[in-house]
């Protein structure tokens, strides 16, 4: 069995600052919803439900080979010129990255260039793309 899309419900503190974050920042299309409940969200082809919250995860800082990364995290692969895209346009946005994009495993076949963000209710978001996306799930 195989699938190619993933579900993700996620807790937020504001549903209409959080679609603001993932629609008008992130560029991802708003689907079906609970009016004041709770919101899908097209991330990229999966579905991320963004639920109306009065809390959010915990979370906290494991290392891992890069460094400090926040977990819980979940977020894309992009193709390289659409992860340059995005990138830039949070760069020239108020937004502030939680950690600043660099490259891992230079040189590697699994080279990668990765940021990570925040949403508006502090859930961590890790954008990458990958030099050889095709090696992900090599040994």
């Amino acid at each position: 069995m195989s699938s190619n899309r993933f579900h993700l419900a996620i807790a937020v503190l504001d549903l209409k600052e959080s679609m603001d974050f993932y629609c008008n920042l992130l560029g991802c299309h708003p689907g079906n919803f609970e009016k004041d409940k709770w919101q899908d969200i097209n991330f990229w082809g999966n579905e991320l439900t963004l639920h109306q919250s009065k809390n959010v995860a915990s979370k906290e800082r494991h290392d891992v080979d890069m460094g400090n990364v926040s977990v819980p995290h979940f977020g894309i692969h992009l193709e390289h010129d659409d992860f340059q895209k995005l990138k830039v346009k949070i760069q020239t946005s108020k937004l502030a990255f939680l950690d600043d994009p660099y490259r891992r495993f230079i040189g590697d076949k699994r080279e990668q260039e990765t940021f990570f963000i925040e949403d508006p209710s502090g859930n961590t978001l890790e954008i990458k793309t990958m030099v050889s996306p095709e090696t992900l799930f090599q040994a």
